[in-house]
């Protein structure tokens, strides 16, 4: 088949074809090395799908279970930002399609790439809500507290006809039925999509306060408390958007 056709047209033609296994074993048989490394490539981004649609089957066992119970519209919830010392929490809800979304996983361990992706295939294909609790809701309330505040108000973003709420190691005052996963975001792909919702979302949201506060280099740390911005806290002290109940803001300004 590939015998007298150039590498460049085969790697055209692969790269626009449905992978078989008859495709594989035309590859196999043309000892070019050109074909071979090709070969090689396209084997190995075969072994990655298979991966995720593994990935993706394994965390979708609280999801199934739920379906299972006559549950239609499950939405996974997470939050970002709770050890920060500036900057709002921000949560997401997220209900996914039927149709899979490979490659979802805590956001924390995918990488910015990928998870700006992720990001934009999730609010394309899924039903997503935002809630957040200021700086001076968790001063107020403790962080505890207004993460579940900023976890309700994502909840009721997303849609008024969430029949359960899968939900990262919390329980949330909600008349919905709800269950709660430790290291959720690593085990449900549901919260796990809410994960990257909430970093991103979040991140974008600390890259417009290093505008309007450029010496704390919240583009950065998104908030958290580096060297680079406990420094800034020292020298210029806190700003409308840090956490005055967090010791090391109250320990900066009291030096």
């Amino acid at each position: 088949m590939f015998s007298n056709m150039p590498i460049q047209k085969i790697e055209e033609y692969v790269r626009n074809a449905s992978i078989t296994e008859e495709l594989l074993e035309q590859l196999r048989k043309d000892e070019r090395k050109g074909v071979q490394r090709l070969l090689a490539k396209v084997e190995k981004e075969q072994e990655e799908q298979k991966r995720l649609i593994e990935q993706y089957e394994q965390m979708s066992r609280y999801e199934t279970a739920q379906k299972m119970k006559g549950k239609k519209f499950i939405a996974g919830v997470d939050e970002v930002g709770r050890g920060s010392l500036a900057g709002s929490v921000v949560a997401a809800a997220v209900i996914l399609p039927d149709e899979p979304i490979l490659g979802l996983y805590d956001s924390k361990q995918v990488n910015k790439k990928k998870r700006m992706e992720l990001f934009e295939r999730i609010h394309e294909k899924a039903i997503v809500g935002i809630g957040t609790a200021s700086p001076h809701e968790i001063d107020r309330h403790n962080i505890y507290i207004a993460t579940k505040m900023a976890m309700v108000k994502a909840i009721k973003a997303c849609s008024p006809n969430i029949d359960h709420v899968l939900v990262d190691a919390m329980q949330l005052p909600i008349s919905i039925s709800q269950t709660s996963i430790i290291e959720g975001d690593k085990k449900s792909v549901s919260i796990a999509a809410a994960s990257i919702i909430a970093k991103v979302t979040r991140d974008r949201m600390m890259a417009e306060l290093a505008q309007s506060f450029p010496q704390y280099g919240f583009d950065r740390n998104v908030g958290y408390g580096t060297k680079e911005h406990l420094y800034a806290l020292k020298n210029y002290g806190a700003t409308s958007e840090h956490r005055l109940s967090f010791s090391p803001v109250a320990d900066t300004m009291k030096g």
